[in-house]
């Protein structure tokens, strides 16, 4: 039987962030102090793709054989994945990067850390006008990401493959204006994430984060003309527990799980490129 929980977004009420974070009483304190067996259940909170299908996968074909009691709630928003992580509602959650983790922490004084690097869900840069790079046309326009996270993001992926050159220091809050050379005169245009697929109709190519390349009906590995490199990439996916919890028996075998040739195989045939495994 599919040992899965749905949550949806809807369920968010106004007091769910504070859950755990400004009210840690007895009750807390005893979930902290209370060792798991090897044969509980270990909780994991996920968004339904790909992580949920991920987890359902170990769930159904290695869990059992790694001893591992497996049971998935899935969300549909990135807050309480994290919450309930803190609060001791559930055992972990693999949803995010990060660098959403640690701003998550500092904005919300939650305690949670990376126990292992999963998946890339990367960028591309996509056109409808040329084939590859080589041929943007001088004074062409790109399309960015506007919020500040991802344009950053996609200004050092654009460096990476030499369309620019960023100033020196920048890289990690990069704009436009930090664009040390542009050997193309390119343009750049800011849209919302969401929007840059549609974009492209407009531009001569567009940077487009794999979430949205995929409701485009792009298909990434196929249709962009460079992807993001999973090598030393901060924005990979990882599983994540409340500091203290990162020797949980039951943490290491999942860890171990979603880093293993199954999970690696199982990520390239389903996602053909769209999901890239990190390890």
């Amino acid at each position: 039987m599919r040992n899965t929980t749905k949550i949806t977004a809807a369920v968010l009420a106004t007091g769910a962030l504070t859950l755990g974070l400004t009210a840690c009483g007895a009750d807390d304190a005893d979930k902290a102090g209370t060792k798991a067996k090897a044969s509980d259940p270990l909780v994991v909170a996920a968004t339904p793709v790909p992580h949920a299908e991920v987890l359902e996968y170990i769930q159904k074909n290695l869990a059992k054989k790694a001893g591992l009691n497996l049971e998935v709630k899935e969300f549909t928003d990135y807050v309480q994945p994290n919450t309930a992580t803190e609060d001791g509602s559930v055992d972990a959650n693999y949803f995010q990067t990060v660098p959403y983790l640690e701003d998550f922490n500092k904005k919300h004084g939650t305690h949670l850390t990376s126990v292992a690097t999963v998946h890339l869900e990367p960028l591309g840069l996509y056109s409808q006008k040329v084939k590859k790079v080589a041929d943007l046309k001088k004074g062409g326009t790109i399309a960015l990401p506007n919020d500040a996270d991802n344009e950053s993001r996609a200004l050092r992926f654009l460096a990476a493959n030499g369309i620019i050159t960023l100033k020196s220091g920048a890289e990690a809050t990069a704009t436009p204006q930090d664009i040390a050379k542009n050997p193309k005169d390119l343009t750049f245009k800011e849209v919302e994430a969401a929007q840059t697929p549609r974009s492209l109709e407009d531009v001569d190519a567009a940077v487009i984060n794999g979430n949205y390349a995929i409701g485009a009906k792009l298909s990434p590995a196929k249709d962009a003309l460079v992807l993001e490199s999973t090598k030393n990439n901060k924005y990979n996916n990882v599983l994540a527990v409340k500091e203290g919890n990162e020797n949980d028996p039951r943490v290491k075998k999942l860890a171990k799980l979603l880093t293993s040739p199954e999970v690696k195989k199982f990520i390239e045939d389903k996602y053909k490129g769209s999901v890239l495994p990190s390890f």
